[in-house]
């Protein structure tokens, strides 16, 4: 197909002729076109009429292109220096690779191929023909930042140091905090941290003051990687500006903060938490990055089997009674406790929450937020909600004995209580009640449900080696004298080299039933109480782990960490 006749097309047209939008959808997207001034394939997905794979797929099927897979070829190093990664994001494409026959003819993977004034640009700047490829947007971005990244921060790293050779003044802060610096530096170098990191699925940005340098490594599926370190100077100006936009005291440099960032990145919105501390060289910052979108799963996502599905859904289906989900800090509690929700949430049920702090807003549930200093602790906010007729409650966290009374109150005057404690194990969460001073009967009377949970790293599919498992790793999985082969991780350009992608969840799902709730009312330990729920069926967290062991899903390494404890 020629230049002309892909010119004659228009985006509108092309997704009415797949059959992903209608004349309506069109009509809607081009009104918001005129207020907007976006293009219409952006506001098209913004507004969720269609997808950015199902509008790739569209331009390649109509136009006769082909679909760049950028995740896993590697661009040649010598096409990534002809570009500046700053027309690459204007015009929102990324060099594939020469073509095969003619090495004056540069392929280019573009979110618009029909963008002649891009074409001609990126033509004229490097003196070859463009031949345009289909990509999303959000895979260009991402691989912009992949192949530019680091040399992007450490340009402005340096014009940093140029402009201000002496240490932070006063001044610069002053003009921090008063104008709108979009242009400093140190501005878009933040920036731009803030928007590899959520490219890269970072859960946590740590920026951290060494003697003589400040190294930032992103918490990626749960492990820290070093990303890139900056002259010790640009540490006063990192912090002050992170410090401007979390709405936290930029004078105040002794004593620990706390704030809260929005952040729009490729069009999706992220609520990032920040905590400030002061260590020995200066402050530590950590910004925790949670996608609003993303706390809500379906049920199917949570990587629930079957047979733990079932309990799930049993447990779920109680009209009163206490359900908790256990486990560490960042071991996916919050997004099974929303997932859960999400389930319940129908028109004929009243459900509140009482949380610190809301971490995903969620259409149809009533969100409180404690609020210590006014007094609105979890055990206060409890209270009054009790008055509000709800049929189904969610405690954030169950912290002490107040909290955890009025919920075991509230279970058996017939509400379902939902909620979330850190402990090990399923069995170890009914003597941590006990602990916290609730008599055994009352626990064996009012608790339902009880998930423990984990998460552990996914083996990347692309790169990940099979071999027989050793006799000490059989014997790890209670599996002594059988051939079982493992896999474990390798890297590859997929994966960032880190041979894992992504994460599932390991769970220990207990069903309070009669039994049981006999030994919890008789004063049995977490080891009696254990003892008859694998009798009743109970699969433990290493048990679970194992399982994904034997389906090539994570590594023995992976599954030793969930199953240290027992």
């Amino acid at each position: 197909m020629g230049f002309s006749s892909r010119r004659k097309m228009r985006i509108g047209d092309i997704l009415m002729n797949e059959g992903l939008i209608d004349q309506e959808k069109l009509d809607k997207a081009l009104e918001l076109q005129k207020e907007k001034k976006k293009r219409l394939g952006e506001l098209l997905v913004e507004e969720g009429f269609v997808s950015d794979d199902a509008m790739a797929d569209a331009l390649c099927n109509q136009l006769h292109l082909e679909r760049a897979n950028l995740t896993e070829f590697r661009i040649p190093d010598d096409l990534i220096s002809l570009f500046d990664p700053d027309l690459l994001k204007k015009y929102t494409v990324i060099p594939f690779s020469y073509d095969s026959r003619n090495v004056n003819i540069i392929r280019m993977a573009m979110a618009d191929p029909m963008d002649m004034l891009a074409i001609d640009d990126l033509s004229m700047i490097t003196n070859r023909m463009i031949d345009p490829m289909v990509a999303t947007p959000r895979e260009i971005m991402v691989a912009i930042d992949r192949y530019y990244g680091n040399s992007e921060a450490i340009k402005a790293a340096k014009s940093y140091e140029e402009e201000r050779a002496d240490l932070f003044k006063e001044d610069e802060m002053e003009r921090m905090m008063n104008e709108d610096v979009t242009s400093s530096p140190i501005v878009q170098l933040v920036n731009s941290m803030i928007e590899q990191a959520v490219r890269q699925r970072t859960s946590d940005i740590h920026i951290e003051a060494l003697e003589k340098s400040v190294r930032v490594r992103y918490r990626i599926d749960g492990a820290l990687f070093e990303k890139i370190t900056y002259n010790i100077k640009l540490l006063p100006a990192i912090v002050a500006r992170i410090k401007v936009i979390g709405g936290m005291d930029i004078s105040e440099k002794r004593k620990p903060q706390d704030g809260r960032i929005t952040s729009f990145v490729d069009g999706r919105e992220y609520d990032i938490r920040v905590s400030i501390l002061p260590t020995v060289y200066g402050e530590k910052v950590v910004m925790r990055i949670t996608n609003k979108g993303n706390l809500t799963r379906d049920k199917a996502e949570l990587g629930l089997d079957e047979h733990d599905l079932a309990l799930f859904d049993h447990i779920l289906s109680n009209p009163h009674g206490i359900i908790l989900v256990t486990g560490p800090t960042g071991s996916g509690k919050s997004t099974t406790l929303y997932t859960a929700l999400s389930e319940l949430n129908k028109e004929d049920v009243n459900i509140i929450t009482v949380e610190d702090p809301v971490e995903a807003n969620v259409a149809g549930i009533n969100q409180v937020q404690t609020n210590t200093k006014a007094g609105l602790t979890f055990a206060s906010a409890l209270r009054s909600i009790l008055r509000q007729d709800p049929d189904i409650i969610m405690i954030g966290e169950i912290r002490d004995e107040e909290t955890a009374g009025i919920a075991v109150q509230a279970s058996i005057t017939g509400h379902l209580v939902v909620s979330t404690l850190h402990t090990n194990s399923a069995a170890s969460t009914v003597t941590r009640l006990v602990d916290m001073g609730l008599p055994p009967y009352m626990i064996a009377d009012a608790t339902v449900g009880i998930v423990a949970q984990r998460l552990v790293r996914r083996l990347c599919p692309k790169c990940k080696k099979k071999r027989p498992a050793t006799p000490e790793e059989l014997s790890l999985m209670y599996l002594d004298g059988y051939d079982i082969d493992v896999y474990e991780p390798v890297g590859c350009a997929s994966c960032d080299n880190a041979g894992y992608r992504g994460r599932i969840g390991v769970y220990e799902i207990m069903d309070i039933d009669n039994d049981i709730k006999r030994v919890i009312a008789g004063g049995g330990d977490a080891e009696a109480i254990k003892q008859v729920a694998l009798q009743n069926g109970m699969r433990t967290l290493r048990m679970s782990a194992t399982q994904y062991v034997i389906n090539g899903i994570t590594s023995i390494a992976e599954m030793k960490k969930v199953s240290y404890e027992e």
